[in-house]
């Protein structure tokens, strides 16, 4: 193929060499993590535009969301997109539920076996469980019916049944942390957060749910345990009257502490401002607190995608920065939300299999779920790329690529580049036309030494969407 002459697609939200937000080819708000196996897996509730009869994006209404998203990670900066989970409807899990809300996941060896369950919120309404076997699933409804609704003991009075939390504590017992919401005239003690233990199973729930007394309290459970000492973390509420000194400020992360998982609580104070103070841009703070690798991570999400798209409208993009405890007096220092995001944790390896969701920085592309369960590369036009994060190439270097590629509607190419879209050129891919089945294309690779960002250019017929790519990988 003759030399293509493209203009660069843009990258929109995550800027290289930012880490924030984590990817910029889909939202993802609420984030919840788990971790397993030296990868951390966030699951997210899967906003998607919306739009007015006149193809306007409007205003984020929550009502349709159903599914719920999935990305890992083992070095918190390049991101493994595993797709989306069918949670509610009709194509969902749980058929007897009709949105999926704030994730929070849970691992937990039952009978020898490892089991995952994802709780989620059916709007405001009630809360359910998935189980699975591993963290990406597959997932099943293990009781066919909501975890728990207003019937609940001690659940009577909460206004706003959702955005679940879970602990499995060291001595096996799990609990889960649920509620929100402000009734009329109680802002400073809405009483309406709660805690309750959870069967054996996880998928059963145990005697009456306990009120956690949260100042000024309006949603997003957090709970965490550091040292011996359990950490209740939420989001404040937006009331615009006097607040007695020493309470949380509107829409702030607040914490309590407590040497019982069920309380009681003791306030002490806020650990992250609201993403408005940060970004430009307000709404409402949701958050986990987790440790990885011997470090702790906040992830929350912010509006920093969508307003970069001059859309923001409601639509959330997960964010991650770094929490110090403070082991003296039971603290959290404050935390500083910024674009930069946190260090990578090590380098990236070429030289295995690479999901081709794997995105550390992109410009134009889209993912989607292949028949084969994996997820692809796909939406791509001439002139957008995908990138990662500090590649180790070893000194001996690199010297073949290869990539699988279905759906290539013309012929097209993949140049390799090293540390910018039009950086080093270390090889070629040529991928043929109106292949449309999934095939494996070789090329040979020069130049590929030490550790550089990679560049993965799509050069093609302008115009047209090109191929979809599954998987690459390079040789020594």
């Amino acid at each position: 193929m003759e030399e293509l002459q493209v203009k660069l697609t843009s990258a929109v939200g995550k800027i290289s060499p930012q880490g924030n937000p984590l990817v910029s080819h889909k939202f993802g708000a609420d984030p919840y993590a788990l971790v397993y196996d030296g990868r951390v897996y966030l699951y997210t509730t899967n906003d998607v535009l919306e739009y007015s009869e006149d193809g306007a994006v409007k205003d984020n209404t929550y009502g349709n969301i159903n599914k719920i998203g999935v990305i890992s990670s083992a070095d918190l900066v390049n991101w493994t997109d595993h797709g989306i989970i069918n949670v509610a409807g009709p194509d969902g899990a749980a058929k007897w539920a009709t949105q999926s809300w704030a994730p929070a996941i849970a691992h937990k060896v039952i009978n020898g076996q490892d089991k995952f369950f994802l709780y989620f919120a059916n709007n405001a309404s009630g809360i359910g469980v998935l189980e699975g076997d591993s963290p990406t699933g597959p997932w099943k409804d293990p009781i066919g019916k909501a975890l728990i609704l207003r019937s609940t003991p001690g659940v009577e009075k909460v206004t706003w049944l959702f955005d679940p939390a879970v602990l499995v504590d060291d001595d096996g017992k799990a609990y889960i942390y649920f509620g929100g919401g402000v009734p009329e005239g109680k802002d400073e003690r809405p009483d309406t957060a709660r805690v309750m233990q959870l069967g054996e199973d996880m998928t059963s729930v145990v005697g009456e749910a306990q009120v956690i007394s949260a100042p000024f309290m309006f949603e997003d459970a957090g709970i965490n345990k550091y040292n011996g000492t359990y950490y209740y973390t939420y989001c404040s509420n937006f009331y615009n009257g006097v607040r007695p000194e020493g309470s949380p400020p509107a829409g702030e992360i607040a914490y309590m502490t407590s040497d019982n998982p069920m309380g009681p609580w003791t306030y002490r104070g806020t650990i992250l401002k609201n993403p408005g103070h940060f970004f430009g841009v307000g709404g409402n703070n949701h958050h986990v607190i987790f440790a990885f690798k011997d470090a702790w991570y906040i992830a929350y999400h912010a509006q920093t995608l969508s307003k970069a798209m001059g859309v923001p409208k409601g639509y959330r993009s997960t964010h991650l920065n770094e929490v110090k405890f403070q082991d003296a007096d039971q603290s959290i220092q404050e935390i500083t939300a910024n674009y930069e995001g946190v260090s990578q944790m090590q380098s990236f390896n070429p030289f295995e299999r690479v999901e081709a969701a794997t995105i550390g920085w992109s410009a134009g592309i889209a993912t989607e779920a292949s028949s084969d369960g994996s997820v692809a590369v796909t939406d791509i036009d001439s002139g957008d790329w995908l990138a990662l994060s500090k590649v180790d190439f070893d000194s001996n270097g690199a010297s073949g690529f290869s990539a699988s590629v279905s759906e290539s509607s013309s012929a097209a190419v993949i140049e390799l580049r090293l540390d910018a879209a039009d950086g080093q050129l270390i090889g070629t891919l040529q991928i043929p036309a109106a292949k449309m089945e999934a095939a494996e294309y070789h090329t040979e690779v020069t130049g590929a030494n030490g550790i550089h960002d990679l560049y993965l250019l799509f050069k093609g017929k302008p115009g047209s969407k090109l191929f979809k790519l599954h998987s690459w990988q390079f040789s020594q």
